[in-house]
């Protein structure tokens, strides 16, 4: 799995927002995740989500595979929601009726809740990116690491409207032991990807595009970015991506929980 370090000076800018973030108490009311369809048209109402009396365990193992089947895709888009770029990907999704897990960082979820409740009245998914997008997490102690998560996870629920992420996906692929097994006690499963499209580094459309169509072979669960600088690049690929996917019978779903 690799380690996302270049083009992320982004969040060194915004990185003192994270004290706000950090300050939050951990141990709000949990609540349950909103219900995941992997076909046909978007909801027209928002997912719902109602109390519960506890999180549910899951595997800690980092998953990759797809609950829509051996022809299965997993999108998901990291690192927002991003007021220029998030509501233009929720418009090609819905366009061409297709889900996502979107991995939110505690940061830009606190920036933007509103954002956070599209995605959720979307029908797509949510995943704890942590707090800042550190992608040295796996260096640091973990007392860091819990604080990264669970603050994320309380911030990412408020902001939502108290939909709770059902993944985590560690910056950069920083996972350790120790953050797999907490995040899967808090009912969040570890998330991996296969194909790295390394559309954070805007090598073009085309180039994009071509990752995809190599690379896809290698699993179903496929990287994109909607924040941390100009996405441009990687709208246009999702443009060409989901009707060629779809053509070659490929259907769209979530993460295995």
């Amino acid at each position: 799995m690799a380690r996302h370090g270049g083009g992320r000076g982004w969040y060194g800018k915004v990185a003192g927002a994270a004290l706000g973030v950090t300050a939050l108490a951990v141990g709000a009311s949990v609540w349950t995740a909103q219900a995941g369809v992997t076909s046909g048209p978007p909801p027209q109402a928002a997912a719902s989500a109602s109390p519960a009396g506890g999180v549910g365990r899951v595997q800690e193992t980092i998953v990759h595979a797809s609950d829509a089947g051996p022809r299965g895709v997993n999108l998901t888009i990291d690192d927002g929601p991003d007021p220029a770029w998030t509501p233009q990907v929720l418009d090609l999704l819905r366009e061409h009726g297709v889900r996502a897990t979107f991995c939110v960082t505690g940061i830009q979820a606190e920036a933007h809740p509103d954002l956070v409740k599209d995605v959720v009245a979307a029908g797509h998914r949510l995943c704890n990116h942590s707090v800042s997008h550190d992608t040295t997490m796996d260096r640091k102690p973990e007392a860091y690491q819990k604080q990264q998560i669970l603050d994320a996870e309380r911030t990412i629920t408020e902001a939502s409207g108290g939909v709770r992420p059902l993944y985590y996906r560690a910056p950069g692929g920083a996972f350790t032991p120790y953050s797999r097994e907490l995040a899967a006690s808090r009912g969040m499963r570890p998330l991996g990807w296969n194909v790295d499209t390394k559309d954070f580094e805007r090598p073009g459309a085309d180039a994009i595009v071509a990752t995809v169509e190599r690379e896809l072979p290698n699993g179903p669960t496929l990287l994109f970015h909607d924040a941390g600088g100009d996405r441009s690049q990687t709208v246009d690929a999702l443009r060409r991506i989901l009707p060629r996917l779809k053509e070659q019978g490929y259907t769209f779903g979530f993460p295995v929980r």
